[in-house]
C-alpha cells in the first residue's frame, strides 16, 4: 500500500510537473483549462466515478418525475387560458373554475451531480447593451443623436405635460414611475443600473420611467409612428432657423426608424427578432430624446389603457391594476383587472404567466395569488412614492382646471 500510494504522489507530481512546463506556452487561459483538466483527472477516481453515476441516477429519475407534474401542470395553464380567451370571445361569463387553483409544483428532489471527470466550465455571463450600444448604433445606422434633456427636471415635465395630454392621472404616471424606475430613477436608467456599484450589471434593455424594452420601442414606433411624426412636425412648424432644421433632422430619423419597425409583421415576436439586431439597438436610443422619449413612455401606458377600453373596460385603472398589464402582457392583465375581487385570493398568479416567465420571475412566486400580488404592488409604490423624484414628478403635472 506505501508503494502504490509513493507511485500515485509521483504520477501526480509528474502531471503537475507536465502541466508547469507548458505555462509559457499556453498563456493564462490555457493555463486555467489545464489547471482544471488535471484537477478534475486527479478528482476522478472509480470510486468518484461510481459514487457520481449513482446520484445522476437518482437525480434522473426525481427530475423526471418532477417535469411529468410540471408539464401537465403549465398545460393545464395554457388550456385554461385559451378556454377563456374563447369565452371572452364569445360573450360567455368567465367561472372561476375557468383557472387552475393550485400553486405549481416545486422540486424538491437532489440536485444534479457534479462530474468529476469534467473541467468545471467557466461562469459566463450574456451580454445586455447598454445606453452606450443603443447611441452608437442610432448614429451609425440612422445618424441619430438624440436630443437630450438638459436637467431631469426638464425630461420629467416634458414626460408630465405628455402623460396629462393623453389622458393619463398623476396618480398611475408617478406610481408606475416609483414602481418601474424608482423613486428617484432618471429617463435614462436601465434595469440593472439603477444604482452606482462596481458590481452593477444590465439585466435587460429596460429604459426610463416605465422600462421599456428595446422591443416596447419597436413595437410602439410600428404602431403608432404616425403620431409621432405628427407631433414633431407640429413642433417643427413653432420653430424656425437652427432649431427647426434640427426638429427636421430628427423628423428624418425618425422616419427610417419607423419604416425600419415596419419590415416584420405587426406582432410582438417579430418586433423582439428586431430587437435582437444591431439596427434595433438603435432604435431604442430614441427613448433617451427630448421631444420623443416622453411620447414612447406615455404610449406604453396609453396603449394598456386602450386595451382595456376596447374589451368594454371603462372604470378607471389603478396605478397597481395598470402594472398587472404591463408586468403580465395586456391580455393577462385585463384578465386579473376584471377579476371578482373575491376570488383574487384564490387565483394563483402562475395563470397569467408561460412557465418561464414565472420561473424566472421571484415577485410572482412569493407572492403566488392574484391578492397577494396587488398588494405587494400597491405596497412598493407606497414606500417609494415620498422619494425627492417621485414628488418632483408629481409637482411638475399639469394642475387640473
Amino acid at each position: 500500500m506505501e508503494h502504490a500510494s509513493i507511485g500515485r504522489c509521483c504520477r501526480v507530481a509528474l502531471l503537475a510537473s507536465a502541466v508547469v512546463g507548458t505555462l509559457a506556452v499556453l498563456g493564462p487561459v490555457a493555463i486555467m483549462g489545464c489547471a482544471q483538466g488535471a484537477a478534475a483527472q486527479l478528482a476522478a477516481t472509480p470510486e468518484a466515478m461510481a459514487e457520481y453515476r449513482r446520484k445522476l441516477d437518482v437525480y434522473r429519475i426525481a427530475r423526471a418525475a418532477f417535469d411529468r407534474r410540471a408539464t401537465g401542470y403549465w398545460t393545464a395553464i395554457a388550456d385554461k387560458r385559451r378556454l377563456r380567451i374563447a369565452k371572452r370571445r364569445a360573450g360567455q361569463p368567465i367561472l372561476l373554475g375557468d383557472y387552475v387553483l393550485i400553486q405549481p409544483p416545486v422540486y424538491a428532489g437532489p440536485p444534479r451531480p457534479v462530474d468529476p471527470s469534467a473541467p468545471q466550465a467557466p461562469v459566463t455571463r450574456r451580454y445586455v447593451p447598454v445606453v452606450g450600444d443603443f447611441l452608437q448604433a442610432a448614429t451609425e445606422y440612422f445618424h441619430f443623436v438624440p436630443e437630450r434633456a438638459r436637467s431631469e427636471t426638464d425630461f420629467k415635465r416634458a414626460y408630465a405635460r405628455a402623460a396629462a395630454a393623453a389622458g393619463i392621472t398623476r396618480e398611475q404616471a408617478v406610481r408606475i414611475y416609483v414602481f418601474e424606475a424608482g423613486g428617484n430613477g432618471r429617463y435614462d436608467v436601465q434595469a440593472g443600473l439603477e444604482y452606482a456599484s462596481p458590481k452593477a450589471r444590465a439585466i435587460s434593455t429596460a429604459l426610463g420611467y416605465n422600462q421599456l424594452l428595446t422591443t416596447n420601442t419597436i413595437s410602439i414606433l410600428a404602431h403608432n409612428g404616425n403620431r409621432f411624426v405628427a407631433a414633431l412636425e407640429a413642433r417643427a412648424a413653432t420653430l424656425s432657423g437652427a432649431p427647426r432644421r434640427a426638429v427636421e433632422r430628427k423628423l428624418s430619423a425618425l422616419r427610417r426608424m419607423i419604416a425600419f419597425c415596419r419590415t416584420v409583421p405587426n406582432a410582438w415576436s417579430a418586433h423582439e427578432r428586431l430587437a435582437r439586431t444591431p439596427k434595433g439597438l438603435g432604435v431604442h436610443a430614441m427613448v433617451l430624446d427630448i421631444d420623443v422619449g416622453p411620447l414612447l413612455q406615455t404610449r406604453k401606458l396609453l396603449d394598456s389603457i386602450e386595451f382595456a377600453r376596447r374589451k368594454g373596460y371603462v372604470a378607471p385603472l389603478s396605478a397597481a391594476e395598470l402594472e398587472m398589464m404591463n408586468l403580465t402582457g395586456d391580455g393577462n392583465g385585463f384578465d386579473m383587472v376584471t377579476m371578482p375581487a373575491e376570488w383574487r385570493a384564490r387565483v394563483p398568479t402562475s395563470n397569467f404567466f408561460q412557465r418561464g416567465g414565472y420561473e424566472r420571475n421571484p415577485v410572482a412566486i412569493r407572492n403566488n395569488v392574484v391578492a397577494r400580488l396587488i398588494a405587494a404592488t400597491n405596497a412598493h409604490m407606497d414606500k417609494q412614492i415620498q422619494m425627492p423624484g417621485a414628488r418632483e414628478l408629481a409637482a411638475l403635472f399639469p394642475r387640473s382646471p
